[in-house]
């Protein structure tokens, strides 16, 4: 019986290591993507509200365990979209942008 449990807790002990580095990998959760995706993220919104070119509520951004940015939501003109994805793109740890923005003026 001694035998038994010690090898269960021997397997346990080389198993679960393994099987957590795996969720790391796929999961956003993790706290090392999980800061790396919110710097990038923060960086880009501090950036655009500070050119003032459009309200930062109406874009939204989110950046993926990649460093891909995904901009959503929508600009008062073409000009304003073209200036978040070139702000996004010029941001340090940006691997790609991704951008379904559209114009809608004020109501």
């Amino acid at each position: 019986m001694k035998y038994v449990v010690t090898v269960l807790l021997l397997g346990a002990t080389f198993v679960a290591p393994l099987a957590m580095a795996q969720d790391a990998d796929v999961d956003r959760t993790h706290p090392t993507s999980f800061v790396k995706d919110s710097v990038i993220t923060t960086k880009i919104k501090s950036k655009l509200a500070a050119d003032h070119i459009t309200s930062v509520g109406r874009i939204h951004v989110d950046t993926d365990a990649n460093g891909v940015v995904w901009l959503t939501g929508s600009a008062r003109s073409q000009e304003a979209i073209d200036h978040a994805v070139s702000v996004a793109k010029g941001t340090e740890g940006v691997r790609g942008v991704k951008s379904s923005l559209t114009i809608k003026q004020d109501d």
